[in-house]
């Protein structure tokens, strides 16, 4: 375990390239008919402490009898590195390629055609806006049918009430944003690029109490469709919340704007048809769980009427489709606009989906293969065009993979081939475990439900001695930890732990009944799941060692390690928790989702809700902190200074505690990072920290 060993392991699990985005074009040509696709990497470097992205190209030569079968598949071309790429988009007819960039302070749109680069503009120096927004939740970047207009979403420029004074009893005024990984993204405006004269303007006419984001253009490119977020009275945090009121507008280029969603609702991802005809878009319930399953509604744009395509799952059926928990792709539908493809959560996997517009009708497009068989244990779509999937497919021991794969017709299994082969793979052995609660801990308002697990270890045992158990909890509460690659999970074994990645009760991917089951229960029922799924692993592994058992995870996942081991004191013996929540109550009035902290304990939210007695009471009963007296295992915290989701003073409430009893207990501060401890150096730190901490007390 010496540290620059375990740095360096760490620098190769984590340096391993993961494609991010992909684009498919088509070619005629006198014999054959190509395609070309495009592909996007982001990568990991510890010695520059950033993530690197770079794109690469692969041609693939179709059957020219059946254009849906791949003869060929050309060698690709070399990996170019993207610098300071924020957002780009390719146009529909032409393949023009319109980058935003960020070079030297400034913002600059650039685009591009076979001919090198045609056009450059200095959206920085022309102060229309502040900065172009390039994050999933607000950016977009979107060509007109007539590839001559580019739509983006910007910052709302601050002095435009009276040129650059802006008044100067206004300069201290407080600006809300959307809060953590949001930061200063507090008014997005949607802005027009006149491809012809170089002008850009802002689209008039979008309501006042609402943030535009996520804009594309409509058939014949006169009206613009547009997610809004709803801010009065005031905003709270989006990221990772998929349960904040929206609506689909209709916006034309003169002002008139028209919400063409139910009221009332949270909506995200508006996908137009190839024919123009339909719009897609996912939509959940407001407040409550901040992740959710979610229905797939359709748009007819003709008729303005909205019809269900995916009902929210309340419980899957064995084995079958589990409901749609996560953003769609940017290109999800079939050719002939009659199908979509999404990738979503199913227990404890991601699998790939393609629902029918005729019948309603959901097939898997994975591996044709039972579970237990899988070689991929997770499937993402990156994008489907001219009905060529591009998916990216991982496993605990195998890193990302690059696959493609055209629609299958009716009846037919899709012909898989891999583009690219990870790097390396891993000696490592995992398997998936389904664990049901005993009926002590059943849940009476959603009674029968299960849960899972994967388990992860290294092939092979030192010394053929007994193998440490690592218990990894995922933060959310409702999000999941499927059967894919995971370097923190990889690294770990690699060094001679064994990983259990606990999908507990109100994860994602066992259907709504399991997210709705958690509510009022965090802190008992959730602490029991990962219990129970602990002791399942030891009976069923004779080879893990129940002596030396560890707890790490971040967030409610740090939320849940320190309630293990101040509720099972004797059990583990060491913890490491990233930005835990600590004590609810005293997070209440400085968290970004104030309304979380009210339905994690079963009270209704709303806006002008002030705290009550009982409403702390609650709160505080089923914090970790109430344990804290009776923590027994060395307890390692990791805090980001700039959390906006979960105060940094939430671990130093804990450190303290423990302090105070003389508990042994160390804190990494890292002043720069958030609440995701996302910062390729804070991730290489809290790697290595973790693994001599274990090291040190297993």
């Amino acid at each position: 375990m010496e540290p620059s060993l375990v740095t360096g392991l760490y620098g190769e699990v984590s340096g391993l390239p993961a494609p991010v985005s992909a684009h498919v074009s088509e070619e005629q040509l006198p014999e054959v008919r190509t395609f070309t696709v495009t592909a996007e990497w982001s990568q990991s470097d510890l010695v520059r402490g950033s993530r690197l992205r770079y794109s690469q190209q692969w041609t693939l030569i179709a059957d020219s009898n059946h254009h849906k079968s791949i003869r060929t598949v050309l060698p690709p071309g070399p990996c170019a590195p993207v610098a300071g790429e924020l957002v780009s988009a390719i146009s529909p007819i032409r393949g023009q390629r319109a980058v935003v960039r960020e070079t030297s302070g400034h913002q600059l749109l650039e685009i591009w055609n076979h001919h090198g680069l045609r056009k450059c503009l200095n959206l920085t120096a022309l102060k229309k806006h502040g900065r172009v927004y390039e994050d999933v939740q607000f950016g977009c970047l979107s060509w007109s049918e007539c590839e001559k207009k580019l739509l983006y979403v910007a910052e709302k420029n601050k002095n435009t009430h009276d040129g650059e004074s802006a008044c100067r009893k206004d300069r201290s005024v407080y600006c809300e944003d959307w809060g953590e990984a949001l930061n200063n993204k507090s008014v997005p405006v949607i802005f027009v690029l006149n491809l012809q004269n170089g002008s850009v303007s802002e689209l008039q006419g979008i309501p006042p109490d609402v943030s535009p984001g996520q804009a594309l253009w409509a058939p014949g490119s006169q009206s613009v469709v547009f997610v809004g977020w709803y801010h009065e009275p005031f905003r709270l945090g989006l990221r990772f919340c998929s349960n904040r009121r929206s609506a689909i507008f209709k916006l034309d280029l003169d002002g008139n704007c028209e919400c063409v969603s139910g009221s009332d609702l949270s909506v995200s991802c508006p996908r137009l048809s190839p024919d123009g005809s339909t719009i897609v878009y996912l939509q959940g319930r407001v407040f409550g769980p901040h992740n959710q399953c979610l229905s797939l509604q359709q748009l007819d744009l003709r008729s303005r009427k909205s019809s269900t395509l995916l009902e929210v799952v309340n419980r899957p059926l064995t084995g079958e489709f589990a409901g749609v928990y996560e953003a769609l792709p940017p290109c999800c539908w079939s050719a002939d606009s009659q199908r979509v493809v999404f990738s979503s959560a199913r227990r404890n996997w991601k699998d790939l989906y393609m629902v029918d517009r005729q019948s309603n009708k959901v097939t898997s497009l994975s591996d044709s293969l039972p579970d237990l068989s899988k070689v991929f244990g997770s499937w993402k779509l990156l994008t489907v065009q001219k009905d060529l999937m591009v998916v990216c497919c991982s496993s605990p021991n195998t890193p990302p993979t690059l696959r493609v794969g055209f629609l299958p017709s009716a009846g037919e299994a899709v012909t898989w081939q891999t583009l690219q082969q990870p790097v390396m793979t891993f000696d490592l052995h995992w398997t998936v475990l389904d664990v049901t609660p005993p009926p002590e801990e059943d849940n009476t308002h959603y009674s029968g439900l299960d849960f899972g697990a994967v388990l992860v270890k290294p092939t092979r045992r030192l010394h053929e001695t007994k193998i440490p158990l690592v218990v990894f909890i995922h933060g959310g509460p409702h999000s999941q930890f499927p059967a894919e690659w995971n370097s923190t999970t990889a690294g770990l074994a690699q060094l001679g732990f064994a990983v259990l990645m606990v999908n507990y009760r109100g994860s994602t991917g066992f259907g709504q009944d399991s997210i709705l089951s958690l509510i009022g229960n965090i802190g008992t029922q959730d602490v029991k799941d990962v219990q129970r799924a602990v002791l399942t692993a030891l009976q069923s592994d004779i080879t893990l060692d129940p002596k030396r058992l560890a707890v790490i995870g971040g967030s409610h996942g740090g939320f849940l390690s320190c309630h293990l081991v101040g509720q099972y004191p004797e059990f583990y013996r060491a913890c490491a928790a990233r930005n835990p929540v600590i004590n609810a109550a005293t997070l209440l009035g400085t968290s970004d989702i104030v309304d979380w902290r009210y339905s994690s304990v079963g009270l209704q939210y709303s806006y002008d809700q002030i705290p009550t007695a009982e409403a702390l009471a609650a709160m505080l009963e089923k914090s970790p902190i109430t344990h804290a007296a009776q923590i027994k295992a060395p307890v390692l915290l990791m805090l980001g200074g700039k959390d906006r989701r979960v105060s940094p003073h939430q671990g130093l409430e804990l450190y303290k505690a423990l302090k105070s009893r003389a508990s042994p207990v160390r804190l990494l501060w890292f002043p720069e990072d958030g609440h995701s401890l996302s910062r390729v150096d804070t991730q290489a730190d809290c790697f290595l920290n973790t693994v001599l901490w274990l090291h040190q007390h297993l």
